[in-house]
């Protein structure tokens, strides 16, 4: 069989002659240096309707698709009919509803293509495959999140002899030394670090891993429309969809945007990883998250304002607050150069509260005496969600591990929610505060 091409991204655009319009499918042009709105991007993206004229598209559910002519189909598995052209064959390769949310995706990200999976964890793992082969290197932020700590420590050793050096990315010298030429394939981060919100400096660690022919892949999970790290310079943008995108706590899924001659790899029907691991989103999944992005925008500046706002009240009490909004911030000056001006810093602080048992004193008031938020893990939902990450979303990591990432015993991760008025939500915080006064659990505050 000749090899299989995916013709999701025509490499040129098709005349309005062209039978059944070859570039409906295009996910967005390629970005060029100038700053781009996310929220612009996203409005001039194509507008999918419904079969029947709606203005929302229709949900294509089906697992298989019919051809007309028994010739297609033999066409369509050798690669010369694609979905370029409505031709589809099965929804773990293409599916329209999916190529839609794909779309906007590219078009948030700024990168010439995307496609959308069923976790966040499944996009960041078919990269990973992806990129790189049996006994291959990868170096990457000593700060991540715990799924992918333990993926890149535990389980890519263990099956593929895929090894990982992680270095302190601040340190450029260090990023560079770690990366062997000839062996790395990915140097790998997250735009604002889970937990500890560090701002990596993407212009510059692009720099360095192009300099060595090496591929930048960035988890923007925190800072979606607030940092564009495409526009930066990453080659591969991965996404937990599941979280700000979202934004109703009710839907697991992931994305990944980059190269179109990435995304058509990856649906290789002999050598690619979302076609041959399975990883498929459901089509009425992306229907549900496709009507919630064009108000994503609103949400990421009313998250990042609260936030701002939470942390500079709880800094003026003597409280160790991390928050890249902060003039004390050690990034906060890169983040306020690199990111997308109107979006703040984002939606997440953290307050240090020393050891396990203080935070979890203070979770348990700010939930069950204030009615602040809740104790619970993820991120991006109106409600406040708050954990302790150190034995949670980074118990993945041992303790040496949690001391070079930065991560405090007591780190409180807070996604601050939307909810209620801004200062009903600030005089629960302080009726917490207050019980943890009166049993002397906040020594510093003033």
């Amino acid at each position: 069989m000749a090899e299989t091409r995916s013709f999701v991204f025509p490499t040129k655009k098709r005349s309005l002659t062209d039978d059944m319009d070859g570039d409906r499918h295009v996910a967005s042009k390629k970005s060029t240096a100038r700053y781009v709105d996310p929220e612009a991007a996203l409005a001039t993206s194509r507008h999918e309707f419904g079969e029947h004229g709606g203005v929302n598209m229709s949900i294509e559910a089906s697992a298989t698709f019919t051809v007309m002519e028994p010739e297609t189909m033999r066409r369509m598995f050798a690669g010369e009919l694609g979905p370029d052209r409505d031709f589809f064959i099965y929804s773990r390769h293409f599916n329209p509803t999916v190529l839609n949310l794909s779309r906007q995706m590219a078009a948030l990200e700024g990168t010439e293509a995307a496609y959308c999976t069923a976790s966040g964890m499944s996009a960041i793992s078919s990269v990973l495959f992806q990129l790189c082969s049996g006994g291959g290197h990868v170096v990457a932020s000593r700060t991540l999140y715990g799924g992918t700590h333990a993926l890149l420590t535990h389980f890519l050793p263990r099956t593929c002899n895929i090894t990982t050096t992680f270095v302190d990315i601040d340190n450029l010298a260090m990023v560079r030394d770690a990366i062997v030429q000839g062996k790395t394939t990915v140097l790998y981060f997250e735009s604002v670090s889970n937990p500890t919100l560090a701002v990596a400096n993407t212009p510059e660690l692009c720099r360095v891993a192009h300099e060595k022919g090496v591929t930048v892949v960035v988890d923007n999970t925190f800072a979606p429309m607030v940092v564009s790290p495409a526009r930066l310079g990453a080659d591969v943008v991965v996404h937990s969809i599941s979280k700000f995108i979202s934004g109703g706590a009710d839907i697991i899924a992931g994305a990944i945007c980059g190269p179109s001659s990435l995304v058509n790899s990856m649906m290789n029907v002999h050598q690619g990883a979302l076609m041959l691991l399975g990883p498929t989103m459901n089509a009425k999944v992306a229907f549900e998250l496709s009507e919630r992005i064009p108000h994503l925008g609103l949400r990421i500046k009313e998250h990042s304002r609260r936030a701002l706002a939470f942390a500079t009240r709880l800094k003026k009490m003597g409280l160790k607050v991390i928050y890249p909004g902060l003039e004390d911030h050690p990034h906060h000056a890169l983040l306020k150069s690199i990111g997308n001006k109107e979006y703040g810093y984002g939606g997440l602080l953290c307050v240090d509260m020393e050891t396990e048992e203080k935070a979890n004193r203070f979770m348990n008031y700010l939930q069950n005496y204030a009615q602040f938020g809740f104790m619970a893990v993820s991120l991006g939902y109106y409600e406040t969600l708050m954990s302790c990450s150190g034995s949670s979303t980074s118990s993945e990591m041992n303790a040496e591990e949690k001391e070079l990432a930065g991560i405090s015993p007591g780190l409180v991760r807070m996604s601050v929610g939307y909810i209620g008025t801004l200062e009903q939500k600030w005089s629960q915080m302080e009726k917490a505060l207050n019980k943890m006064q009166d049993h002397g659990l906040l020594f510093n505050k003033t």
